[in-house]
Parts: C-alpha cells; sequence; structure tokens
C-alpha cells in the first residue's frame, strides 16, 4: 500500500518551490502526497475547521513556527507525527533544515524514526451552560486587552481555588512547548518539552508581585473577567480569536491526545535554544 503524506507550506516563493520538488519526489518513490497551505489567523474559530484526512503516514510542515502551528490545527485529533523544516530563521519547532529535507525525508521513509509527544491544551469558553468554543493548543492560550483598553482584571482559578486577580495587559495559559514564545517575550520562564506543568504568566502586570507561575499538568485554570470590561480578546495559538466579556467563562486543561514531533538522534533541545537565543560563553 502507499504511503500517503502530508504537507504544509508557508506562504512563501521559496518553500513553495521547494514543496513542488519534494512532492514530486515523493511520487516517484510510490507516495502520495496532500498538500495545503498554511492558513492564515482566523479571528473566527466557531466554523467547521479544515481537518486531515486519517492514517497519514507522516505530516512534513516546510516553514517556521506559525506554519507548525497551523499543521497542528489541521491535524486536529490525527495522530500522524509532525516533522518541522525550518526556513530563514532558527525555529524552535523545527527539527530538520532546508539543505537536509531530501535526506531526512528519505530516512524517515526507509528506516525506524523517534518520535515524542508534546502536550496540548484544551481551552473552553463558557457562558453560563452553553459552550461557545472547545480548542486545542500546542503553545498557549492568551487574553489580551486591546490597544485602547483599559488593564483587564483577570479572576483566576486554579482546582477551583481562587488563585488571584490580575491586572495586567492579559494573560498567557501555556504549554512547556509554548514556553518558548510569547510567554518567554511576556517575562516567563523557558520550560523543557518534557516538563509536566503548565505555564501561567501575566501580560505586563500592574502589581509587580504578579509573578509568572508553574503548576501541575494536573492542574484545571478557570478564568473570568470583571464586570464592564470591553475590547478582550481569547487567541488560540495566535491562529484564531475570540471576543469574551464578564459574561464568558475559560477552562483550561490538558488535553488528553498530544502532538507526535519527529526527532532527529543530533538535535538537542538546549542546542537549539542557545542558538535561537544567542546565548554565548566558554566551555569548559
Amino acid at each position: 500500500m502507499a504511503r500517503t503524506l502530508g504537507l504544509v507550506v508557508k506562504n512563501d516563493p521559496r518553500a513553495m518551490d521547494k514543496a513542488d520538488g519534494l512532492e514530486k519526489w515523493l511520487k516517484t518513490k510510490g507516495c502520495q502526497v496532500i498538500r495545503k497551505a498554511s492558513d492564515a489567523p482566523n479571528p473566527n474559530p466557531l466554523g467547521n475547521p479544515d481537518i486531515a484526512p486519517e492514517k497519514l503516514f507522516c505530516v512534513v510542515v516546510l516553514g517556521g513556527d506559525g506554519t507548525f502551528l497551523s499543521a497542528v490545527r489541521w491535524m486536529g485529533n490525527q495522530q500522524a507525527p509532525l516533522l518541522g523544516v525550518k526556513f530563514g530563521e532558527v525555529g524552535f519547532l523545527a527539527e530538520a533544515s532546508e539543505e537536509h529535507l531530501f535526506d531526512v525525508v528519505g530516512a524517515i521513509l526507509h528506516k525506524p524514526f523517534t518520535t515524542r509527544p508534546r502536550m496540548r491544551l484544551r481551552a473552553e469558553v463558557w457562558r453560563q451552560d452553553r459552550r461557545l468554543a472547545s480548542e486545542v493548543v500546542l503553545n498557549d492560550v492568551v487574553i489580551n486587552k486591546g490597544a485602547l483598553a483599559r488593564l483587564a482584571h483577570i479572576k483566576t482559578y486554579v482546582n477551583d481555588r481562587y488563585l488571584t486577580d490580575y491586572r495586567a495587559d492579559g494573560l498567557i495559559v501555556a504549554t512547556p512547548t509554548g514556553s518558548t514564545a510569547y510567554s518567554l517575550a511576556a517575562g516567563g520562564p523557558i520550560m523543557h518539552p518534557t516538563v509536566q506543568g503548565i505555564l501561567v504568566t501575566p501580560i505586563c502586570p500592574f502589581t509587580l508581585t504578579n509573578r509568572p507561575l508553574i503548576v501541575p499538568d494536573s492542574a484545571t485554570i478557570k478564568i473570568q473577567l470583571a464586570e464592564k470590561s470591553a475590547d478582550i480578546i481569547l487567541t488560540f495559538d495566535g491562529q484564531l480569536g475570540l471576543p469574551i466579556d464578564e459574561h464568558n467563562t475559560i477552562i483550561v486543561h490538558k488535553d488528553p491526545l498530544a502532538v507526535n514531533m519527529i526527532v532527529l538522534p543530533d538535535r538537542d533541545f538546549f542546542d537549539v535554544l542557545k542558538t535561537k537565543l544567542r546565548w554565548s560563553g566558554s566551555r569548559l
């Protein structure tokens, strides 16, 4: 039986040209290819999502981290492994570089390969007893105020126990994978992808004692806005956005299904970290 591979491609001339060559090459190997362009951010997550077909052998992602997140959303609950191939800047989610694309994909086709699970979060938006949205993210769920809005008042609970009211520009709830994304820019810590935790990071908090917090991955986080909140947006992995107000309750918890990422034997998380963040220093 011919293997079917998914191919998710960034809207970039170089990436699309490389994808054309890869698609032709895979077909000479007897493979079928299902190709998809990377989605642009969507302001409305309530429509019917485009979901990948079942029984894909793997999905190759040509682009940056945004393209990878788009591919994860396209996969839905399908468990085919994903391989990220970076174009340009080093991406945290990319395992291979552009120049090694054909060698790496050839090795995946003909040799056993290793995958590692990456935790996802499920975020649900409720209005009284009605669920308005349910989305799964690999990186983060973010509450953001608009440019002209006042500080958001975000009442936060962990396992139904009141934690605090964040007065801030917003709040990020992130996976270990997402700790190197928006949360890092907001001053959050870096978590190794295998750490079993959920990161809660306030964005520009009014109170300096409100610091980033790591809770167990078994925790359920509940978020509500203060009365008369306006111009507040909830985003999922930066791909989708939904306006929210004080009448909504957001529930975030670990999703039972992880994302399976193909890993290469010569790639180490800390080496990527040092390269991406341009860390330097002598070696002992």
